[in-house]
């Protein structure tokens, strides 16, 4: 087995520490990545920090991996060495599910995480990519655009992808209005993404302190939700909303916010449940939905269309051994807008 280094986390109460560990044999239709960036997500502290009850430890966080083929199996097909790839959420699922060819395997028993899971045996567990290399089947690997750089690329992977799934499934478009809920990581990624599918963007931020990279970024109103006033103003008035928010907030008053047949996706986790009324959603026959990452399938027309529109994320790249640092700022959303590591930190 090839020995791989990295950070992990040992225990929820303590910080990340450099972590060396085995990655498994390639099998024949496995792809080695040499890992050059990996962003930072906030469900990576969640998880560090068992926060939401399901980590096991040791772990190597990191699912927006982004690297080069640095070998293949004896059956790749599609990939060879040198390659610009990347490795999102996921790096297995249930391949034998009728509804795989509909393309919900993210959402069918099966699926194998990259960090803070088992492999298919049930036994392996799987590392991240806070890590020098990766070991991952042909079919979970996303193929880079030539325009994308591999560092503000990574975070496409999972910040992109959340956003734009239910922006694709929710048909944003042109006549469409949506609220953006949260300027953050995913936040400023559906802002982009919105935006180039043509729809009306506002964001509802607590401040008004990112305004101006708002609008720049394709939003055309911006409104602070610290502001009783814009609830008042804004009543009945978007088709969708995308709430990326991961703390609780008052749904209700949001669902407010949408026209009659409207829809509210959540794409944000609190850590606790958040109470919802009947009559937030009865008036108006409104939804209240749920969406997580997006399939292989769509990550790569996700890369794609980021490709074609120019579309990357805002970042602040750092070394890794800063990691524990950024999570701390990432809590109290001091980054605009991702952390990404770069990767070649490890052998300073």
């Amino acid at each position: 087995m090839a020995i791989a280094k990295g950070y992990a986390a040992t225990d929820a109460s303590q910080p990340l520490i450099p972590f060396t560990f085995e990655r498994r044999e390639p099998n024949d239709d496995d792809v080695v990545i040499a890992v050059q960036y990996c962003g930072v997500c906030h469900s990576d502290i969640h998880q560090a920090r068992n926060e939401w009850g399901n980590s096991i430890f040791p772990m190597v966080p990191g699912h927006e991996v982004a690297g080069v083929v640095s070998a293949v199996g004896s059956k790749i097909t599609k990939f060879k060495v040198g390659d610009r790839v990347g490795v999102g959420c996921f790096v297995d699922s249930c391949v034998g599910c009728a509804t795989r060819d509909l393309d919900y395997e993210h959402y069918m028993p099966g699926l194998v995480p990259t960090y803070n899971g088992y492999e298919a045996d049930g036994a392996t567990p799987t590392f991240g990519g806070y890590s020098d290399t990766i070991v991952v089947k042909e079919g979970y690997v996303l193929r880079f655009p030539d325009n994308i750089p591999l560092d503000t690329g990574a975070p496409l992977l999972c910040a992109g992808i959340t956003l734009y799934s239910p922006l694709a499934h929710w048909k944003a478009g042109p006549g469409k209005k949506i609220a953006i809920v949260g300027m953050g990581g995913l936040g400023h990624m559906g802002v982009k993404i919105g935006a180039a599918m043509g729809a009306d963007i506002t964001v509802l931020s607590q401040s008004l302190s990112k305004k101006e990279d708002g609008l720049k970024l394709g939003a055309k109103d911006y409104y602070a939700t610290s502001d009783a006033e814009t609830f008042t103003k804004l009543a009945g008035t978007f088709d969708l909303i995308i709430n990326t928010v991961g703390t609780t907030i008052d749904w209700n008053a949001y669902l407010n916010l949408l026209k009659s047949d409207g829809t509210m996706v959540l794409v944000g986790v609190p850590e606790h449940p958040v109470p919802v009324h009947a009559f937030s959603v009865i008036g108006g026959r409104k939804s209240l939905a749920g969406s997580m990452i997006g399939s292989i399938k769509e990550t790569q027309e996700m890369l794609d269309f980021c490709g074609k529109h120019n579309i990357v994320s805002e970042i602040e790249k750092i070394d890794i051994q800063n990691i524990n640092e950024a999570y701390e700022r990432v809590v109290k959303s001091d980054v605009r807008y991702r952390f990404v590591i770069d990767i070649a930190s490890l052998s300073a």
